[in-house]
């Protein structure tokens, strides 16, 4: 579904929504019969590649419910638990209008101006420069802020990050995105779980079959006991199709991330501006926060919340967000807003930190308390400006 403008895209959103959810029931059955190919190897190396075929899709049949089941509770979970989740990996923390008076102040006052709920506040103790939007419904709808963004923004500036977010989350952008990180999560987590069997696994070459690490020294010294079973090709190319087929799963729960349209970002913008009336304000925030971003520590999960997220997969494929650049050429040419070009930021550069400092250091006095200069000779006169002309009467003649 193409959205050509808001109402379309917050339609689009939903209903894929939808579809990736339906998706991740797939994907979870997709792991499942890769974990019974494996399963069925272990059990008996020594059958057909037909045969492990249809037995691994007899149990994916019995398995089915508990699958279910399983990708299910996993959506209550994190329906429930993502932004204590969240918290956790960022260090997020609720602020009230008494810890945060300036933050508070500025998303209240856009939230009332437009009649929009007031999501919760946090803030997150990071030098990086960023801010996200998390929740499922508007009882969760929550804002995180960094401290560094905090100090390194003005007024104007951070009321136009706020409203970006709120833009997200009045557009349903949140929600889409929780959902693929819920999907990511879980895809992620059963192939890692998958993975971790298959390399506690060895292939025991004398007998022609599959043990356990562990037990494979034991084994193989009762192999000769034992009658081959074959010579195991079959047990071969099944493991390949079962990693083949989890490393799919892997990758389409990657490839979520380009059904999350790009322009999400550019609607976000503008309806920043609509929000505040100050193109220029979101302009230089996104200015300074140009490769500024990124969060230690912080999962690419959490990174595709925020306004900006620098890490670009291979060749660019992979990128959740536009550039800086496509953005604020979009303000300008759209919004009518002026672009300052790349800022630098006084942590930038310590040399610009000590010319600040030296700047604003109160000038030498001398034993008398005039103003000399450092070595102690007195400071130059300034330069003479304009003679002022005298005051004039009200016919034009001197007084």
């Amino acid at each position: 579904m193409a959205a050509y403008g808001l109402y379309t895209h917050i339609a689009s959103n939903k209903l894929r929504s939808m579809l990736l959810l339906g998706g991740l029931f797939l994907l979870i059955y997709v792991l499942v019969y890769a974990g019974a190919l494996v399963g069925e190897v272990v059990i008996d190396s020594g059958r057909s590649v037909d045969e492990y075929l249809r037995q691994a899709a007899h149990d994916l049949v019995s398995a089915f419910p508990w699958a279910t089941i399983a990708a299910a509770a996993w959506i209550v979970i994190a329906y429930f638990f993502h932004q204590d989740m969240i918290d956790a990996v960022t260090g997020g923390e609720s602020v009230t209008r008494q810890q945060q008076p300036r933050l508070y102040n500025l998303l209240e006052n856009l939230c009332i101006s437009r009649g929009i709920p007031m999501p919760k506040l946090k803030v997150m103790d990071s030098p990086a420069l960023n801010a996200f939007a998390t929740g499922l419904n508007p009882r969760q709808y929550a804002i995180t802020v960094t401290t560094g963004l905090l100090k390194a923004l003005n007024d104007q500036e951070i009321e136009a990050v706020l409203g970006h977010e709120l833009t997200h989350i009045r557009n349903g952008d949140v929600q889409l995105m929780v959902v693929a990180v819920i999907i990511a999560g879980v895809v992620g987590f059963f192939g890692e779980l998958f993975f971790r069997i298959f390399t506690n696994l060895s292939w025991n070459s004398t007998g022609g079959g599959w043990s356990s690490s562990s037990s494979s020294s034991s084994s193989s010294s009762s192999s000769s006991d034992r009658d081959s079973k074959g010579s195991g090709g079959g047990a071969i190319v099944v493991i390949i199709i079962a990693i083949a087929l989890i490393l799919l799963a892997w990758l389409l729960s990657q490839v979520v991330k380009l059904a999350l349209s790009r322009s999400r970002e550019f609607l976000a913008d503008a309806g920043s501006v609509e929000l505040t009336k100050d193109p220029d304000a979101m302009i230089s925030a996104l200015r300074k926060i140009e490769n500024r971003g990124e969060l230690p520590g912080a999962t690419s999960a959490v990174m595709e919340l925020c306004v900006d997220n620098p890490r670009e997969g291979f060749a660019d494929l992979f990128a959740t967000h536009p550039s800086i650049q496509s953005r604020v050429d979009a303000l300008v040419k759209y919004a009518g807003g002026r672009d300052p070009g790349p800022l630098a930021l006084p942590q930038d550069s310590a040399d610009d930190t000590g010319a600040a400092a030296e700047q604003d250091r109160p000038p030498h006095r001398g034993p008398w308390g005039e103003a000399t200069t450092l070595d102690g000779t007195p400071p130059p006169l300034p330069a003479p400006g304009p003679a002022e002309d005298p005051p004039r009467g009200p016919w034009g003649r001197r007084v």
